[in-house]
């Protein structure tokens, strides 16, 4: 039945972590910008020598909330304190379900004093559409949902496109662009550049630790600005960004993209779960991973553990700010990089051409996740003190990294045993072939990673301090 909703699928499941575990939605795909320009390698390289245009046009869903009452449903619903909110300041927005467990995240731009647009993932999309149209505010929302998958032979049109151009020499990029000398913008502030004979809004931002803006305006002019960014860029070495590599600059600048929505559990959320969709998000998507429980909210996160701790004000009434109040003082888990044993990652890679011996699941390049939100047992003496969530490659380091938590007890230097694949041969996913579980030795390092990245951004999520 087309009006099934994501409570009547858990009903029949019986356990969303089994229906979870055992998705049949396959690979997720980026889509519609190439997999590769030139090479992934030198397109990794380039963030971190040169510049790169990233396409950010089409895998982000986006909501535009417009009326009086936007600035009441915002802070309703986010960790967030709207007080010092303002025209020219974006925020990195958070909400959680009642318990203090996260559903998403998205960034939160200003278009005016009553005007927002949201862009980011589904979950905290969905999460606010359904306060929007079933709360008490006055607002009016204008949802654009991400391109599809496989659009097949049908057109792919957005409403706003989006660019971001970082790296070294993203300053002369845009200089190039503007015609002259731009005006300073502050660390995720908004202000404006000249594109094309177009005046176009500008986000300051660091996707990789190097300096850069994002830029979006009517999808119409996608290819008008495009053009311009990439004939501007020439001479200063732009290496446009395709979807293998574009995922894995988080590995160095320290976002964990897709921990798990917390929706699937609670009466106080019995309502969302009705009103969602049996076809969405949170019905198909997957977890995967040598984490296993039975208990579905073992795999919810609070802000502290994703390192949103800095953002969580309580100078207002939100959703889940009861819960956050009453573990704020306490020890937490935090938030790491984890380096993987060389030796240990081309054992698991010579398994592939080994006929007669082990099978062990396969580490893709460069993006090692094979589900929607990875939960990889990460441990010490056998004794589970972390979490791997998010893994892959970095040509600029030569490692194979992954973002996740651990332990308060934890230290930044240990050395811990990560359990690669899944238990009983694998799940019934479709990402996952049959294979046997080995352990990878891992060593706790910062995040970000990167070096750039940890000196040059502002205090913020990825350095433990306020956006």
């Amino acid at each position: 039945m087309s009006n099934r909703s994501l409570e009547d699928a858990l009903q029949e499941a019986g356990n969303p972590v089994e229906m979870l575990r055992n998705s049949q939605i396959g690979a997720y795909i980026y889509p519609v910008v190439p997999p590769e320009f030139t090479n992934w390698r030198d397109e990794q390289r380039a963030w971190r020598a040169s510049a790169v245009l990233y396409d950010q046009s089409h895998h982000m869903a986006e909501i535009m909330i417009s009326g009086p009452d936007t600035l009441d449903l915002i802070a309703r619903l986010g960790i967030n304190s709207v007080a010092d909110f303002s025209v020219d300041r974006a925020k990195h927005f958070v909400p959680c379900n009642h318990d203090g467990r996260v559903i998403g995240d998205v960034i939160m731009l200003p278009h005016g004093e009553i005007q927002v647009l949201l862009v980011g993932r589904v979950p905290t999309v969905n999460w606010v559409q359904f306060h929007a149209e079933t709360g008490d505010h006055d607002v009016t929302i204008d949802r654009d949902d991400r391109s599809p998958s496989r659009p097949g032979a049908r057109a792919v049109v957005r409403k706003r496109y989006r660019f971001q151009i970082q790296g070294p020499n993203a300053p002369m990029i845009i200089e190039q662009l503007n015609g002259g000398p731009v005006d300073p913008i502050e660390f995720f502030r908004l202000g404006q550049i000249e594109v094309a004979g177009r005046t176009v809004r500008a986000l300051r931002h660091g996707m990789a630790g190097a300096p850069g803006i994002e830029i979006w305006g009517p999808y119409e002019d996608y290819d008008l600005v495009r053009e311009a960014i990439v004939d501007a860029g020439a001479q200063f070495g732009l290496v446009q960004v395709g979807s293998r590599a574009y995922a894995t600059n988080t590995l160095e600048s320290g976002w964990i993209p897709s921990p798990l929505p917390a929706v699937y559990s609670g009466d106080e959320m019995k309502a969302y779960r009705q009103w969602l969709p049996a076809t969405g998000y949170e019905a198909s998507g997957s977890i995967g991973g040598s984490f296993v429980s039975d208990d579905i909210e073992d795999y919810y996160l609070t802000p502290y553990e994703l390192g949103y701790g800095s953002y969580v004000k309580f100078d207002h009434d939100f959703i889940g700010r009861d819960a956050l109040q009453k573990i704020a003082d306490q020890p937490h888990r935090r938030k790491v990089t984890f380096e993987w044993n060389p030796d240990d990652v081309a054992r698991v890679w010579a398994s592939m051409l080994d006929h007669d011996g082990h099978n062990y699941k396969y580490i893709d390049v460069p993006l090692s996740n094979y589900t929607s939100a990875t939960y990889d047992r990460v441990t010490r003496n056998g004794e589970t003190v972390g979490i791997s969530m998010f893994g892959g490659y970095t040509f600029n380091e030569r490692m194979m990294l992954s973002l996740g938590i651990v332990d308060p007890d934890v230290e930044e230097g240990d050395q811990l045993v990560l359990v690669w694949g899944e238990e009983d041969g694998g799940t019934r996913k479709t990402t996952v072939e049959r294979h046997e579980q080995t352990e990878i030795r891992v060593r706790v390092a910062p995040v970000p990673y990167s070096r750039m990245a940890r000196e040059a951004y502002a205090e913020g999520w990825r350095t433990h301090g306020g956006v």
